[in-house]
């Protein structure tokens, strides 16, 4: 590849952060200055991202990242990836996912190994690779808003309802991977960290199920 072409990639893949944050709505916190501790990579970015937006919605609320610091509003950053939030009920199985925010339905947005961003299944704990950048993923999310950042649903759902509080998802009354539609009936608002606790157990207890198995599931 030529310099010249070198230079036009780059120009075709940067920005979609930029175009992500001009539709976002924040911050939801005071301004911070975070260093992860690494040179380069997603990290990189999601500290430069935070700076320059501590936390903030997107797609009428279809997409959510977290803030930092001990004053905002929803889900702070370093406290929603400890034990204590929502991850001891996957037993291991979210601990090498660092989330930095969700869509509508509390599917997760995260760095693995601190150079892939990913998407992760709060009903299976799946993890999806969306590309080495936070740039790739703010592209990924524009590419179809509706799809990859439930921006339609959310639009419909919060014309019904009105706005979700900051700290709350949607949960499905029957869990997606069981066949519940993306319908408002099937949808309740809930803690986001609760959501998340109500499905750890369930993909723990079937992450190794064949598809087609049957599954008999119990409220406590």
């Amino acid at each position: 590849m030529s310099t010249t072409d070198a230079t036009a990639g780059a120009t075709a893949t940067t920005g979609a952060l930029d175009r992500l944050l001009d539709l976002a709505r924040g911050p939801m916190g005071p301004a911070v200055d975070l260093d992860f501790g690494v040179e380069r990579g997603p990290f990189v970015e999601l500290a430069a991202l935070l700076a320059r937006m501590n936390g903030f919605f997107a797609f009428n609320g279809g997409v959510q990242v977290y803030r930092v610091g001990g004053e905002g509003l929803g889900p702070e950053l370093l406290e929603w990836n400890g034990e204590d939030a929502w991850k001891s009920s996957y037993q291991g199985l979210a601990d090498q996912v660092f989330c930095f925010g969700q869509d509508l339905f509390g599917v997760q947005f995260g760095i693995v190994d601190g150079t892939r961003v990913v998407r992760f299944d709060p009903e299976t704990a799946a993890v999806t690779d969306l590309g080495g950048s936070l740039e790739d993923w703010a592209a990924w999310l524009l590419a179809d808003p509706d799809v990859n950042g439930a921006h339609s649903f959310a639009h419909a759902y919060m014309r019904a309802n009105g706005p979700l509080p900051v700290d709350q998802r949607l949960l499905p009354r029957q869990f997606f991977v069981l066949g519940g539609a993306y319908a408002h009936d099937n949808l309740v608002p809930e803690d986001a960290a609760t959501a998340m606790r109500v499905r750890g157990p369930f993909a723990h207890a079937t992450r190794d199920l064949p598809d087609g198995s049957r599954v008999k599931t119990t409220v406590e």
